[in-house]
């Protein structure tokens, strides 16, 4: 068995929909497939920081209070912490381009429909999706 690898992901939603990004088809991981913003959580980083610093790298933005919420991966190579954002400064962008050729917003309906890097996180991310327009 391989070292987990930790991921910080960010579930950003604003007005009912998510923000996801397209992962780059010449990625190792994943590629040509839907995302969430986010990245590996460096040895010296706490997750909230890592989560943090991946989404003004990737996406541009400077989130506030991201919280935690629950996101099951079946890779057990990953040891993902997903959280929460609803709140951040800056309109995203794709400021990855090596990484993502592409970032949408999608309502839980279309999320359904798109090929996900791990589609086993969806019902969290629906979950997700209703606690912020709680």
């Amino acid at each position: 068995m391989g070292t987990q690898i930790s991921i910080a992901a960010a579930v950003l939603v604003r007005n009912g929909l998510v923000l996801m990004v397209h992962r780059h088809p010449m990625r190792q991981a994943c590629p040509d497939r839907w995302g969430l913003p986010g990245g590996h959580v460096e040895p010296s980083e706490l997750p909230h920081e890592a989560v943090s610093r991946e989404c003004l790298e990737e996406i541009g933005v400077h989130v506030h209070d991201p919280r935690p919420i629950p996101m099951v991966v079946a890779d057990t190579d990953v040891d993902m912490t997903a959280f929460l954002v609803t709140r951040w400064t800056g309109e995203p962008v794709n400021a990855a381009p090596e990484e993502h050729d592409d970032l949408r917003w999608f309502s839980p309906g279309e999320l359904a429909l798109l090929k996900l890097a791990h589609p086993e996180t969806l019902p969290n991310m629906l979950s997700a999706m209703q606690i912020a327009t709680q």
